[in-house]
């Protein structure tokens, strides 16, 4: 990583592998406070800029997105290359329409377990939170229910949880399909025959 920072070198030196996680991150801590961005770790960004802001208000938040760009480089840079694939992969990892919650989740525990196989001390609220990025929209009213109910569960537990909803999912609009289908004004009720007699 070529830098103007002469301090950047300790980061090129020491990347991140996972275990040294607090000592990769007290150097970032001193590359960043030398470069005057380590607020950015700290700090949420600035709410985007209103249509009529002012322009003090624009260079802030441009100021703000500069210097955010400028940290993460430094962080990815800083990562070893083993660790950076598969966080990026674990981040852009989504469920594809046509998958199966079950398919989905177990190659995200994978993931995960590569990461953590790297000695990397992922919080369990953090794994739950990658799990329920990577889900459908269909899938908020569980997510929502499981966030406020305080429910726990173990990796595991949460991919069987998936699987039943989305099993329960499924049955509901198949019935809510049938009655569509039923109710349908469209139709015309089928007309009963008349079996003619003879006279």
């Amino acid at each position: 990583m070529a830098s103007r920072n002469p301090l950047s070198v300790i980061l090129n030196q020491n990347k991140l592998t996972g275990p040294n996680y607090s000592n990769w991150l007290r150097n970032l801590k001193i590359v960043l406070a030398y470069e005057k961005i380590a607020y950015t770790l700290d700090k949420a960004p600035p709410k985007e800029a209103p249509v009529n802001a002012t322009p003090d208000e624009l260079e802030k938040l441009e100021k703000w997105s500069d210097h955010n760009l400028q940290a993460r480089c430094y962080m990815l840079a800083s990562m070893s290359n083993e660790l950076h694939a598969t966080v990026k992969e674990l981040m852009i990892a989504h469920m594809r329409d046509e998958a199966l919650v079950h398919e989905n989740e177990v190659k995200m525990i994978g993931l995960i377990e590569k990461l953590l196989s790297l000695d990397l001390v992922i919080p369990h609220e953090l794994l739950t939170d990658i799990i329920f990025l990577s889900l459908l929209s269909s899938f908020d009213n569980f997510v929502v229910n499981f966030n406020m109910n305080k429910l726990e569960a173990t990796l595991e537990e949460l991919v069987n949880m998936l699987a039943n909803y989305e099993a329960t999912m499924k049955k509901e609009k198949n019935l809510f399909s049938l009655w569509v289908h039923l109710l349908d004004p469209r139709k015309e009720p089928r007309k009963r025959e008349r079996s003619v007699l003879p006279l």
